[in-house]
């Protein structure tokens, strides 16, 4: 099953990224489903699953292959009316689905709810739904006392510190799970580098102690989180 499984996501790469020129995107934006690229694109596709299946599941080739030539058509027809990042995100996950749904077709396999919702795996929810939103939030109401005359939003992307802080506190959470504090320290250096113009160029000490109280909070408020999932863990696994 993992191999049929890896064989079709291989496959979906190679058609869908690797082997994909953004001559032949732009070219099918253009002309739809009359873009000869559509169609070469979809014969990369059969052409790799072909190889990769070693001739065998021929029925498989017929599914991906016109599967995915009427989502890639419907993604086309909806190209000016959808925002095209959540496009992107729609597409793929279609594609994603009809793979799942042959491996599935060819391997079913039986959930095992009781994994599903066990201790362990919830406690990992809990732990990222804190340290992506309710972190963002308390982050926003402890900073908001502060205001800085500098700031502009137009000068920056738009929720950009927002994103950075989440991704960074998932940084530090996935290098205490690995135990690697260290990587921590590096982490901090290299975002220490990148706001070295915004410290220099500061008139007085506000910028700079504005940006060290939101990083020691967001780096704490993970390692908070990142040993009370650990040491919990710990604890119902006993």
């Amino acid at each position: 099953m993992i191999v049929f499984a890896l064989q079709l996501l291989i496959a979906h790469v190679i058609g869908d990224f690797v082997c994909q020129p953004n001559a032949w995107v732009l070219d099918k934006i253009a002309k739809g489903h009359k873009s000869r690229y559509l169609y070469i694109h979809l014969a990369v596709h059969i052409v790799a699953l072909a190889v990769l299946l070693q001739m065998d599941y021929w029925p498989v080739l017929l599914i991906i292959g016109g599967s995915h030539g009427l989502i890639d058509v419907a993604k086309l027809r909806l190209m000016n009316h959808v925002n095209h990042r959540w496009l992107f995100v729609w597409d793929q996950l279609a594609h994603l689905t009809v793979i799942a749904a042959t491996v599935l077709a060819y391997y079913p396999v039986q959930i095992n709810w009781t994994e599903v919702y066990s201790t362990h795996l919830l406690l990992l929810v809990l732990a990222l739904l804190m340290l992506t939103s309710v972190v963002s939030v308390v982050m926003k109401q402890v900073m908001s006392r502060w205001s800085l005359d500098e700031d502009d939003a137009t000068d920056s992307l738009a929720e950009a510190g927002k994103y950075i802080g989440i991704l960074e506190r998932l940084f530090v959470f996935g290098f205490i799970i690995l135990d690697q504090w260290q990587a921590i320290g590096l982490l901090i250096a290299a975002k220490s580098v990148f706001r070295f113009s915004d410290l220099s160029r500061a008139k007085d000490r506000k910028l700079t102690e504005y940006i060290l109280i939101g990083t020691l909070l967001s780096f704490g408020l993970s390692i908070v989180i990142g040993l009370a999932y650990q040491y919990a863990g710990a604890y119902w696994m006993k």
